[in-house]
């Protein structure tokens, strides 16, 4: 076999090694679904497929906070994952804590 065609054989192979880890690490990187959040006046937000680990300040207090995504969410009274309040699991909804910022746990 030539060099360019060994070379060209070991770029496709690096090419679709590198493509199968994106690939698998990305989809393994958020949570599906979404976080639903209400605030004191009705208004209503959520974040869909949230990232792991990643802290996400809410747009305003939540009074309500519901987590219909498939991993454990944290949430923090303060602004910047600040001041831990506690964990919801998959499914689950908290009321009156006020949370102001969330990250998805696992």
């Amino acid at each position: 076999m030539n060099r360019s065609a060994r070379l060209a054989r070991l770029g496709l192979t690096l090419g679709t090694a590198a493509v199968l880890a994106i690939g698998l690490t990305s989809s393994a990187e958020a949570a599906t679904g979404n976080i639903r959040y209400f605030g004191a006046s009705g208004q209503e937000a959520r974040i869909d497929n949230p990232p792991d680990n990643v802290c996400i300040n809410l747009q305003f207090r939540a009074q309500l906070l519901a987590n219909n995504t498939n991993k454990t969410v944290s949430y923090f009274f303060g602004a910047n994952c600040t001041n831990f309040t506690g964990n919801l699991a998959p499914g689950r909804a908290v009321a009156y804590n006020n949370p102001l910022s969330v990250r998805v746990i696992g």
